[in-house]
């Protein structure tokens, strides 16, 4: 298969398909947690957000950092909530100009009420008691889609669709001239490290998934015309043992998971980096305010929502790098809002 970029930017096509989170996460804090009216009486900080609302941190962080994105909250220089002047004309009960009813209308919209128990429970869909089972992580004791051959092959060739429109631009914004051997973990179709096999000749991957998934991989190297150069490893990329290589590439895996785990997963790869090693963290990047821009926000909502994650933001990552011995280099855009940060081992 060519390498070759989308001849049309599929940006907007991604932006429409997640615009509908916008409308959920609105009406659930006007409708059902009451938010706005809950600051209108003064600011509040998270502690204090958490326990008014019975939310954990990680939804109080997707369902803030939306609206922020929205300017209808603002943050104050002592990390309290405040609503915006818009937030406060409109949406503020009794107000003049009050609209939260009109917003209320779509209070009992089955998507709406889908969120609003995400929120509650803190749990990805498909994790409750009799569900099949979640779709995109895999946790002992949870069933996973990503186990079983069928739902593993239907969900990693979805996935790909993404992947075959954005891993061109990735191959060109990170030069590999130094890297020999690229792990790849959580590799997926493994489309992300092909481009990178295409543009480097020097370069041998290994990609670590789930063994289902990489059947899926398997086949698509051929097509790519690099499974001459591709070793494919089975197993959990929490527990499996990592090779010592030069590079490794976590692309679009992190924002699967929640702090404690994405910590864990940035120490467990800049481990088995030899020294000047590079680990390429391939993601969408909420801004270090974490106040936008808007359609990763939305983003952050359909992976809090299907996963045990949610979209970071540059500064967390440059953080966890630097814990784990990384020295982080700036951010390079690749497509549909994704990027590529570089960290290099000391």
């Amino acid at each position: 298969m060519k390498l070759a970029r989308p001849a049309t930017d599929p940006t907007p096509i991604v932006e429409h398909f997640r615009g509908i989170h916008a409308t959920e996460l609105l009406t659930a804090a006007v409708s059902h947690f009451k938010l706005f009216d809950l600051l209108a009486n003064k600011p509040l900080g998270v502690t204090e957000l958490c326990r008014h609302l019975n939310l954990a941190e990680r939804p109080l962080v997707v369902l803030t950092t939306a609206l922020s994105a929205m300017k209808l909250l603002r943050k104050e220089r002592d990390g309290r909530f405040a609503l915006t002047e818009l937030a406060r004309e409109h949406l503020v009960t009794g107000s003049p100009f009050d609209m939260s009813s009109y917003v209320g209308l779509a209070a009992q919209n089955p998507s709406v009420l889908e969120m609003v128990e995400r929120l509650k429970t803190n749990r990805p869909r498909g994790s409750d008691k009799d569900a099949k089972g979640t779709e995109f992580i895999y946790r002992e004791g949870t069933a996973s889609a990503m186990d079983e051959e069928e739902s593993a092959r239907r969900l990693t060739l979805s996935l790909s669709g993404r992947a075959r429109n954005v891993a061109p631009f990735l191959a060109e914004a990170v030069p590999l001239d130094g890297v020999s051997v690229l792990l790849d973990i959580g590799g997926g179709s493994g489309i992300y490290s092909y481009a990178l096999l295409r543009r480097n000749p020097q370069l041998r991957g290994i990609i670590l998934d789930r063994a289902e998934v990489n059947k899926v991989a398997r086949e698509i190297a051929d097509e790519f015309g690099v499974a001459s150069r591709v070793e494919f490893v089975d197993g959990d990329m929490f527990t499996a043992a990592y090779p010592k290589v030069d590079g490794v590439l976590l692309s679009n895996v992190l924002h699967d998971w929640d702090v404690a785990e994405c910590r864990q997963l940035v120490r467990r790869a800049a481990a088995a980096l030899a020294a000047g090693g590079q680990l390429i963290i391939h993601d969408v990047f909420l801004n270090d305010e974490m106040d936008g821009p808007l359609p990763v926000a939305l983003y952050s909502a359909v992976l809090f929502a299907l996963t045990e994650g949610r979209a970071y933001s540059g500064a967390e990552y440059r953080g966890w790098m630097e814990e784990a011995g990384l020295t982080p280099k700036p951010i390079v855009p690749t497509l549909i809002h994704c990027g590529a940060l570089v960290g290099v081992k000391h």
